[in-house]
C-alpha cells in the first residue's frame, strides 16, 4: 500500500481575506476575528508545509517540513477565500522573472522590502477552481467591448468627455498600451474627479452595455480606493463568475483580480506579483507595463464531466490540478507522486489513516496505487508528467 503523510499548512491573514471561510471549512472552532486569506500547501519559503505525524515529537524544536521528504516541489497549492477586492496583478514569464530577480538584488532590496517585485526567479502561472461560486476579473476584453462601454461611461458622466475621448481614440487605434499608459498617467486632479462623480451617482441606466454587476464594482472601488485609475477596470478586464467546479486558468502576463470566492489556487512555485491598483500595496506602474500582455484575452472556463477522476489541462509543465470523486468504495489514486491533496467535501481513509474535509496530505514520489475509500471529493496537485 502506498504511503502517505497529513501535512500541517500555514495560513496568510491578508486584508481581503474572510474571517470565516477557512477556519470553517478547516474545523476550526475558536478562530480569531481576522481576515484568514490563504493556506499555502508546499515547500515554498513563504510559508513551508509540515508533515503532522513529526509535530508532536518528543523535541518539539524538531519539526520535520515537507521539503526534507519531497525536495523542491514545482508548484504552490493553496486555498483562498476572497471577501474583499484583490488587487489588479499580473506575474511576470520565467525570463522576465530570471531579469527582474537579479535587478532588484543587485539594488540592493531586501525580500521582505515593501517595493520588492520580484521575490524568486521563478514565473507563476496559475489556475484557479471554484469551491463556491467565485467573482474575479481576467484579460483586457475585447476593443470593441472596451470602445462601447467608454462611449456608454461618456454618456452617463459628459463632465468626462474629454478624458474618455483620449482613451477611446487609444483603443482606436488597437494599442492597449496606450491605452493604459493614457489612463495611469492621468493628473491626480483627474482621478480624484472621476472617483467623486462615480460616488456622488445614485440613479444608474446604461440600457445594457454596462452591466449592474459592472457598475457595483466601480462604485464600490471609487469609495474604498478613491483616486485610483483601476476603478474603471471593469470597463475593459473580463468580469467572469465561476460555479463550483469550474476553473480558468491564467498565464503570465494576464491582468486579474479577484472579486469574491472561495476556491483552491494552483501555481508555480512562485510569489512574484506586480500591481496596478486596487490596494493600499506597493504599485510600480512601469515595471508592470513591461511584464504586460495587451492583447484581448478571454479566459477559457474549464468545467469538469462527471468522471471520478477529471484532470482541469493547462500548458503549464509544472503542475496539473485535478478532481478527484468517489461515492462509497474505493478509488486507487490514479497518478504517480508527488502529490498533494485536500479534501473538500466527505472524508477518506487511506493508508490507515482517516482524512476529513479540509485536511491535506502528501504522495511522495514514485508512490503509485494509493487506495482511497470513503464518500468524499478531493483536488489534488500533481506535476504534468504525472498524469
Amino acid at each position: 500500500m502506498a504511503k502517505i503523510y497529513k501535512l500541517n499548512n500555514q495560513i496568510k491573514n491578508y486584508e481581503w481575506g474572510s474571517s470565516h471561510l477557512i477556519p470553517q471549512f478547516l474545523g476550526i472552532e475558536d478562530y480569531k476575528k481576522i481576515p484568514y486569506a490563504e493556506m499555502w500547501m508546499g515547500t515554498h519559503s513563504g510559508a513551508p508545509s509540515q508533515i503532522e505525524s513529526c509535530l508532536n515529537d518528543v523535541n518539539p524544536n524538531e519539526k520535520k517540513y515537507l521539503k526534507e521528504l519531497s525536495g523542491e516541489l514545482s508548484f504552490l497549492f493553496k486555498l483562498i477565500a476572497v471577501e474583499k477586492q484583490l488587487s489588479i496583478q499580473a506575474h511576470p514569464n520565467k525570463e522576465q522573472a530570471v531579469e527582474g530577480y537579479r535587478q532588484e538584488e543587485e539594488a540592493g532590496l531586501a525580500l521582505n522590502a515593501p517595493m520588492r517585485n520580484y521575490k524568486d526567479t521563478n514565473h507563476k502561472p496559475e489556475i484557479l477552481c471554484a469551491i463556491s461560486p467565485f467573482t474575479l476579473m481576467a484579460g483586457f476584453r475585447e476593443y470593441e467591448q472596451i470602445k462601447s462601454s467608454l462611449d456608454s461611461f461618456a454618456l452617463i458622466f459628459p463632465q468626462l468627455k474629454e478624458i474618455i475621448a483620449s482613451l477611446i481614440k487609444a483603443v482606436n487605434t488597437g494599442s492597449l498600451a496606450v491605452f493604459f499608459r493614457i489612463l495611469f498617467n492621468l493628473s491626480n486632479l483627474e482621478r480624484e474627479y472621476i472617483s467623486n462623480l462615480i460616488i456622488e451617482k445614485e440613479n444608474f441606466e446604461t440600457e445594457g452595455v454596462i452591466s449592474s454587476e459592472q457598475w457595483n464594482l466601480i462604485k464600490e472601488f471609487a469609495s474604498q480606493y478613491p483616486g485610483d485609475p483601476a476603478i474603471l477596470s471593469p470597463l475593459y478586464l473580463n468580469l467572469i463568475t465561476l460555479k463550483p467546479g469550474d476553473a480558468i486558468y491564467v498565464p503570465a502576463g494576464i491582468l486579474h483580480s479577484y472579486s469574491k470566492g472561495f476556491g483552491v489556487e494552483l501555481m508555480a512555485a512562485s510569489d512574484n506579483v506586480l500591481r496596478s491598483g486596487l490596494t493600499p500595496k506597493y504599485i510600480d506602474i512601469p515595471k508592470l507595463m513591461s511584464i504586460v500582455n495587451y492583447n484581448p484575452y478571454i479566459p477559457e472556463i474549464i468545467t469538469p464531466d462527471s468522471s471520478s477522476w477529471f484532470c482541469y489541462k493547462t500548458p503549464c509543465r509544472e503542475f496539473v490540478l485535478a478532481l478527484m470523486r468517489c461515492s462509497g468504495g474505493e478509488n486507487v489514486f490514479p497518478a504517480k507522486g508527488p502529490a498533494i491533496c485536500i479534501v473538500t467535501e466527505g472524508e477518506l481513509t487511506a493508508d490507515g489513516v482517516i482524512i476529513k474535509k479540509g485536511e491535506s496530505f502528501f504522495i511522495p514520489t514514485g508512490e503509485v496505487n494509493a487506495a482511497m475509500k470513503g464518500n468524499y471529493t478531493l483536488f489534488a496537485a500533481i506535476t504534468a508528467d504525472a498524469v
